[in-house]
């Protein structure tokens, strides 16, 4: 599956964005201003932003902090909305995401996740902290979800924050286009880009998609000389055995230029919020990654000649269900 984009150079003035993390150090260098879009092609089982993969946006619901006092019964449009023992209960053939229940709630029980920005909206927002990017070497970095997915968006993302010479990554996937990608390339200053599974069959299983694309595309960037920092999510069990680690390590000695790599944890928060937005959790309840199997992965991948860092506290997700500014 390839992502449904428009044309590399295709651009559009606005797109769906789902959180914008500001004062972000573990997203790039410097500190950062973290944009999450929208929209992703794959549905990796342990995603740590499963609100990201629906490109529209959707309902949080907190079913804890329900009253039952029937405000958002009242405020549907749709009648899509009815009170049950264990709190309210939206039909999802009914519902049109207006946020209409969510601006009734007086608990915040309900939640609109994804709202339609500008790109001048986006950049007003990013010009606020400018001094902090030009003190610590910072800037903007563009994640998501896969912020490929809305490609005409982030080019012109890519090319505002260029425009006023502001560092720019692009924390992807890699499962795109060539085109796009190339596109998006010439904007940029970082790849963030994520390598999980080398076996074709263990990659459809666990993501939804074969790897193809991302592994060539990455053989891509590495040709055209672009700026590259793979990282690895290490899940117990599904990527960190020995064949899987020796796979990696000898694709990217393969690379023309080999790019340094950081090994992201596992965290126990992707469970918790596949439940809060009803998307099946697919691992095995519970899972947890010692550090010590982290360090010992490390090493291993040192072994074969690869520059390797650790991001345990680096790749913490965010609970933009819990923290999520209004957008």
């Amino acid at each position: 599956m390839v992502l449904n984009s428009p044309g590399a150079e295709t651009q559009v003035d606005s797109g769906y964005v789902f959180d914008i993390k500001k004062y972000s150090i573990h997203d790039g260098p410097g500190i950062r201003t973290t944009v999450f879009l929208k929209g992703c092609p794959l549905v990796c089982a342990w995603c740590h932003n499963p609100e990201s993969q629906s490109p529209e946006p959707e309902i949080l619901i907190r079913g804890d902090r329900c009253l039952l006092c029937g405000r958002c019964v009242e405020a549907c449009p749709e009648q899509a909305i009815s009170l049950k023992d264990s709190g309210s209960w939206t039909d999802p053939a009914r519902c049109i995401r207006c946020g209409k229940c969510s601006e009734a709630c007086p608990a915040d029980a309900r939640e609109m996740v994804g709202r339609k920005m500008t790109v001048s909206e986006f950049m007003e927002t990013v010009r606020r902290d400018r001094l902090f990017y030009e003190e610590s070497g910072g800037g903007v970095t563009f994640s998501g979800g896969e912020p490929l997915a809305q490609g005409g968006f982030l080019l012109r993302l890519l090319e505002e924050c260029g425009k006023e010479e502001i560092h720019r990554v692009v924390d992807t996937s890699g499962m795109a286009d060539w085109d796009l990608l190339s596109a998006v390339a010439e904007r940029t200053d970082l790849f963030l880009y994520d390598l999980k599974l080398m076996d074709p069959g263990a990659h459809r299983l666990h993501t939804g998609a074969d790897n193809e694309i991302i592994l060539e595309n990455l053989r891509g960037l590495s040709e055209r000389g672009s700026q590259v920092m793979v990282r690895v999510p290490v899940i117990p069990g599904v990527n960190d055995d020995d064949a899987n680690l020796e796979a990696i390590a000898a694709f990217l000695l393969s690379l023309p230029v080999v790019p340094p790599v950081r090994l992201l944890a596992f965290h126990r928060l992707t469970e918790s919020k596949h439940r809060m937005f009803q998307i099946p959790y697919r691992l095995e309840p519970g899972l947890e990654l010692p550090k010590e199997n982290l360090e010992s992965i490390r090493r291993r991948l040192i072994g074969y000649g690869l520059e390797v860092s650790t991001g345990d506290s680096n790749h913490e997700p965010e609970d933009h269900s819990a923290k999520r500014r209004k957008l």
